[in-house]
């Protein structure tokens, strides 16, 4: 493929998080500095290829962007061409189709999640050349040690438990923070250690009610009289299942966790004395400048797809694995969800240091969620 004649869509899928606009800065100016490229931007995700609503996307277009949150051209959760819900759920991949054959695109970069990765690789099947750039705030991409997106939501979210501290503090109360992160545990964890949080609560580990009670009990007896504990909004009750926020089949995932803070609370005033607030961080972990680390990322990852495009490379995702950057097919990704490991290091550092994770330290080997469906409910 001889790169004066590279003629490239880029659209930005799912929902948006910082760095995406780093991620189409590096895509664009490597693309039009690099190899004389034509780049072409969809708007509004996948929707815009449907629609074929699209515009050139030159240097100065991509300019001054690097610092800015969300992303230029849009995005939409709700255009799985293979699903497509503002047509009722209809499969209209042929309309994706003919407009990348129309457009005459050597290649296509989707910028997005797990959901993104899971469209492009069925796209792949049909005919499409395209290459993956993994971004959301949840890391919960299989294949990439840190997505565009997360490190930035972590800081944020432990930025805003800092805070929280304070006030606990103050009033010696049991602060219960709820953070983003689905099925994943990710941003609960990293933030909560991040924060010396006293209980995290992920996902893959179903707590005690129990035992987060006598963590808040011991430690007023101990003289520290408030507790701050951090819960993934997919975490779960042992034997309970995930609370959902909202359903409904304009979702592509049809239900919207949420909630848990509440219940959890609820759950602990049949414990406890002490005065329970909740705080519900929600999209404020998705908005805001990108750190350093999203940035420098962003660039590096956004670059390397310009450079597979350009080599004729396609059909894989470019990723982070051990510090070292590297490219893996999006068959080894599409479906899947990467979880936080039991084995984690930093769940061993948060327990040398005294965090609780919802279980007796005991039975944290066994407490694995994956062995059983859970089913969702209402708060």
């Amino acid at each position: 493929m001889p790169s004066d004649s590279l003629r490239v869509g880029v659209l930005t899928g799912g929902g948006d998080c910082p760095g995406i606009n780093a991620a189409l800065r590096a895509v664009t100016k490597s693309l039009t500095l690099q190899h004389d490229a034509e780049v072409l931007g969809f708007l509004d995700g996948f929707r815009g290829v449907v629609d074929r609503n699209v515009e050139p996307l030159h240097y100065r277009d991509v300019s001054g962007i690097l610092t800015r949150g969300g992303t230029i051209l849009g995005a939409s959760n709700k255009a799985d061409p293979f699903n497509y819900l503002p047509r009722g759920g209809a499969d209209v991949s042929a309309q994706v189709m003919r407009t990348y054959r129309t457009l005459d695109l050597d290649a296509l970069v989707a910028i997005g999640g797990d959901g993104t990765m899971s469209i492009a690789h069925r796209l792949t099947d049909l005919g499409v050349d395209i290459v993956g750039v993994p971004k959301t705030i949840d890391n919960d991409l299989v294949g990439t040690d840190r997505t565009v997106g997360f490190d930035t939501a972590v800081s944020t979210a432990t930025d805003a438990i800092d805070r929280i501290h304070t006030t606990a503090q103050s009033h010696h109360r049991v602060m219960i923070v709820e953070t983003m992160g689905r099925y994943s545990g990710w941003i609960a964890l990293h933030a909560g250690v991040a924060s010396g949080t006293d209980v995290i609560l992920l996902p893959e580990i179903e707590y005690e009610v129990e035992t987060v009670a006598d963590v808040c009990r011991d430690r007023e007896r101990s003289g520290q009289r408030f507790t701050i504990v951090a819960v993934a909004e997919g975490a779960r009750r042992k034997e309970g299942d995930y609370v959902v926020q909202e359903r409904g089949d304009e979702y592509t995932d049809s239900i919207r966790l949420g909630g848990i803070s509440r219940v959890l609370a609820d759950q602990l005033r049949e414990h406890l004395d002490t005065s329970i607030r909740t705080t519900v961080l929600g999209h404020m972990q998705r908005g805001g400048s990108p750190t350093a680390y999203d940035r420098t990322l962003a660039t590096t990852l956004g670059t390397r797809a310009a450079t597979l495009v350009a080599e004729g490379t396609t059909g894989v995702m470019v990723a982070v694995q051990n510090d070292a950057f590297t490219q893996v097919p999006l068959d080894e990704i599409a479906g899947k969800t990467r979880t936080v490991p039991l084995d984690d290091p930093l769940i061993a550092s948060g327990l040398d240091v005294g965090t609780s994770f919802g279980v007796a330290v005991s039975d944290l080997s066994e407490a694995a969620s994956h062995s059983k469906p859970a089913s969702p409910i209402q708060p």
